[in-house]
């Protein structure tokens, strides 16, 4: 059996977080579900950048669906239980859907980049079929990844109850209470981090690095801010994507990490719906539209 405990507070404290994390679950939980609704109504968001966003969003949604539903039942309920095979489960689904998104966020630069530097053959490059390859690809290489590490997790040893320092069944803390030589874990894990966080990331970078020389190159000030506005959304969820997962990496205080835990998981998925809709006029107008028509409706 598991025991999470990660927050120690006061009962007036304790409802004052609990409203914030279940507000903030069904905020993002909304967002996401409006841009996914959105794109799937609005015809003229049937291109490859609203695909990636649209698979984005379900992402998101079931990436913090994975973890806040089980904080919140043991805030509520204060039972702090869990099965290992539960704990398995959700240390699997939490990195599988962490690794997609990874992978997810490299083939939107990639699309980006066709746009931007060969605009007259991006439909003919980012095809229906070219769009299905990389969202299954995507899927297929964090099922692998985080198969390969919750195996590994599994074979931890550990003696009676397992006392979780985290709001979830994050690996780290699974490997602090571990009495296990978890060497060659770590070993994996820092290979693991370079495939994951440096390729990826140098990736979107050189995707960049193309577009900015492409942007430069383009005569009219009206036409560059035209053209690079349209990446702005992707570099700031990329960013905060990156950025969140870095602090979280390099901690190494106790409770930073968790309180850096639950940012990264809280605020990523909620933060994304945000970027794309306050920064992405397709996706303003799609809203202003889809009123307009409700109110017509209405009247």
């Amino acid at each position: 059996m598991v025991h999470i405990f990660a927050f120690s507070m006061s009962e007036n404290q304790s409802i004052i977080f609990l409203t914030s994390v279940l507000l903030i679950y069904l905020v993002t939980l909304s967002g996401n579900l409006l841009i996914i609704s959105l794109i799937c109504l609005e015809p003229r968001l049937h291109t490859p950048m609203y695909f990636f966003l649209c698979y984005l969003s379900t992402l998101d949604i079931m990436y913090v669906s994975t973890t806040l539903p089980k904080f919140i039942y043991v805030c509520l309920t204060g039972d702090h239980v869990m099965s290992y095979t539960s704990c398995m489960a959700q240390l699997r689904l939490y990195l599988l859907f962490s690794d997609v998104e990874c992978f997810l966020l490299t083939s939107m630069a990639g699309d980006r980049y066709v746009a931007v530097c060969f605009p007259l053959r991006y439909s003919l490059i980012m095809s229906k079929r070219v769009c299905v390859l990389l969202a299954f690809s995507a899927l297929f290489m964090a099922l692998v990844n985080a198969s390969i590490i919750t195996c590994f997790a599994s074979n931890l040893t550990f003696f009676g109850l397992v006392n979780i320092k985290n709001f979830f069944c994050e690996l780290k803390a699974l490997m602090n209470v571990s009495f296990h030589d978890n060497s060659s874990l770590k070993m994996f894990l820092i290979v693991d981090s370079m495939i994951l966080g440096v390729i990826p990331s140098c990736m979107i970078l050189a995707s960049y690095i193309c577009i900015i020389y492409t942007v430069l190159n383009i005569k009219s000030p009206g036409g560059r801010w035209k053209t690079f506005s349209s990446c702005s959304s992707h570099i700031t969820i990329v960013v905060i994507f990156y950025g969140s997962g870095m602090i979280l990496y390099l901690s190494q205080s106790l409770k930073q990490e968790i309180i850096l835990s639950m940012m990264f998981v809280t605020l990523v998925p909620l933060l994304n719906p945000l970027v794309y809709s306050l920064r992405n006029k397709d996706i303003t107008r799609a809203i202003r539209r889809r009123m307009e028509k409700n109110m017509l409706v209405t009247k």
